[in-house]
C-alpha cells in the first residue's frame, strides 16, 4: 500500500471517529417513552440507554400487590430500554452504511 494511501484511510478513519462522536451527542438528546398496563407506568428513556422519567398513575399503585406495579415498572423501563436501543443501532447503520463494527451500540 503506498504511503498516500494510508493516509487517505487515516483521513477517512479521522472523519468517522467525528460523525460517530456527534451521532453520540444526538442519540443522548434522543427520547424514547414505554408504557406498560395500558398507560399505567410510563418509562422515558435517552438515546444513550439512561432512564430519564418514570411515571406512575396512582390508580396503579395498590398497597395489597405491589409485586404488580413493580411488575409494570420493570416491563416499561425494559421496553424503553429495548427500543432506545434499536434507535441507537438504526442511526449507527446509517453512519456506517449497514456495516456491522463490533462495540458500536
Amino acid at each position: 500500500m503506498t504511503r498516500g494511501g494510508i493516509g487517505n484511510i487515516m483521513k477517512q478513519a479521522q472523519q468517522m471517529q467525528r460523525r460517530m462522536a456527534q451521532l453520540q451527542e444526538e442519540l443522548a438528546n434522543k427520547q424514547v417513552e414505554a408504557s406498560a398496563g395500558g398507560g399505567m407506568v410510563t418509562a422515558t428513556v435517552s438515546g444513550k440507554q439512561q432512564l430519564l422519567g418514570l411515571k406512575i398513575d396512582p390508580a396503579a399503585v395498590d398497597p395489597d400487590d405491589v409485586e404488580m406495579l413493580q411488575d409494570l415498572v420493570t416491563a416499561a423501563v425494559n421496553e424503553a430500554l429495548k427500543q432506545s436501543q434499536q434507535m441507537a443501532s438504526e442511526e449507527m447503520s446509517k453512519l456506517t452504511g449497514g456495516m456491522s463494527i463490533p462495540g458500536l451500540c
